[in-house]
């Protein structure tokens, strides 16, 4: 039993001297391509004012670790209260303004509509009424016609009955005819002077209602103008209910623009406590309390510690037989050179120089071949180890392997 389990043990400790000896082979043949121009990489958040004011209060200090959404200043904010007051009167006038806007639409629609209509009756009876005078004009001068006609009938009747007693006259005096005869052409005479007084007077009414009748004329006349006149000015109508609706809906864009100036206002309220945007660490700390920022004035950064990478630059003539996925290993400086591993994420589409301030010119005729250099970006595997954390910017070894 003893032998047994001593020929275990053998084969055991057998399995892993061969293991590490077969690793230590790997680690040393396998192919590889290493630089130290490597340093760690990360997000660095800037921390800016959205608005300006007076700094109330700053709720963190230099390199104090915070999470998303912790306060770190507070701007005075009474000014931008009475900007959200302000704007929510804007507001409340301008919604009242559109409901009476809207509440004007139908009864200017039904005012005008009713005066259109009463203004077309109108120039209808006037137009009638014009017609009528017109007919009573026409009746009247044929009654003026018939009335002279008929003056001129019986003044002629007068003349000769008043001749004919005239010619009796002489002979009822020597008696010669009888005095009857001679009464009754008196009689007659006086009978025929009547009616051309009668025919006169009946001219002088004819005349008079024909004078009335052309009165009547002209006053329909004018009437029929001005209810014309009326009507034209009602045929305005489908303008007036367009105006009013095109005033409705102006009060419709005035609310949404109060609605607007609000949501600004609040916004810019809210902005006067300025947060966290992700978790970190505080960094660059310029805000002092009491301070008078502007919008867009750098206040602080978040320096993130958990999402970290490393930017190795590998020499151009290293990057052959590289590739997205090969394992690498990173050996941090600052924790005397402790081991990471990752692997390769994506590599650059061009060398650091022709990103920097001052790209090279090699075209200027002064030409000396400089061997070049291209950002590796290389993320760490397993999860963030807190005693050890790596923080942007630390200086690393990094060591890609090539299979």
């Amino acid at each position: 039993m003893a032998i047994e389990v001593k020929r275990t043990w053998i084969i055991a400790a057998a399995v892993v001297v061969l293991g590490a000896g077969g690793f230590w082979l790997w680690r040393v043949l396998v192919p590889r391509e290493s630089t130290d121009d490597a340093q760690v990489a990360g997000h660095v958040s800037p921390i800016a004012a959205r608005v300006g004011g007076t700094v109330k209060a700053i709720r963190v200090m230099d390199n104090q670790t915070v999470k998303a959404g912790d306060v770190l200043v507070e701007i005075d904010k009474r000014d931008y209260e009475i900007a959200v007051a302000r704007a929510e009167a804007d507001f409340a006038a301008a919604e009242a303004a559109s409901r009476a806007a809207h509440a004007g639409v139908p009864v200017t629609s039904e005012t005008a509509r009713s005066e259109q209509h009463s203004a077309n009756a109108g120039a209808d009876n006037a137009e009638t009424a014009v017609h009528a005078a017109e007919r009573e004009v026409d009746a009247s001068r044929a009654k003026v016609t018939s009335a002279k006609a008929r003056l001129a009938e019986v003044t002629a009747n007068a003349t000769r009955t008043t001749q004919d007693l005239e010619r009796l006259r002489p002979l009822a005096a020597k008696e010669e005819i009888s005095k009857q005869q001679f009464d009754a052409a008196t009689t007659a005479a006086q009978a025929a002077q009547a009616a051309v007084d009668s025919a006169a007077a009946a001219v002088h009414e004819a005349e008079a209602n024909l004078d009335v009748a052309e009165a009547h004329r002209s006053q329909a006349a004018g009437a029929l103008t001005q209810a014309r006149a009326q009507a034209q000015a009602a045929s305005t109508a489908p303008q007036q209910i367009a105006l009013t609706q095109a005033r409705a809906a102006g009060a419709d864009a005035q609310v949404q623009q109060a609605q607007a100036a609000l949501d600004q206002a609040r916004v810019n309220l809210e902005r006067t406590t300025i947060v966290a945007p992700t978790d970190g660490v505080v960094s660059r700390r310029s805000v002092e309390l009491g301070q008078v920022i502007q919008a867009g004035q750098p206040l602080m950064a978040i320096t993130s510690l958990s999402d970290v990478w490393i930017v190795a630059n590998f020499k151009e003539t290293q990057l052959a037989r590289m590739r997205v996925g090969q394992h690498a290993e990173i050996e941090v400086d600052g924790y005397g050179g402790r081991s990471f591993s990752g692997h390769v994420d994506s590599i650059a589409a061009a060398t650091g120089a022709t990103f920097s301030l001052l790209p090279p010119d090699n075209a200027t005729g002064n030409f000396v071949k400089v061997v070049q250099r291209i950002p590796v970006k290389i993320l760490l595997d397993g999860t963030h180890d807190a005693n050890a954390p790596l923080r942007p910017g630390m200086s690393v070894d990094a060591t890609v392997y090539l299979k």
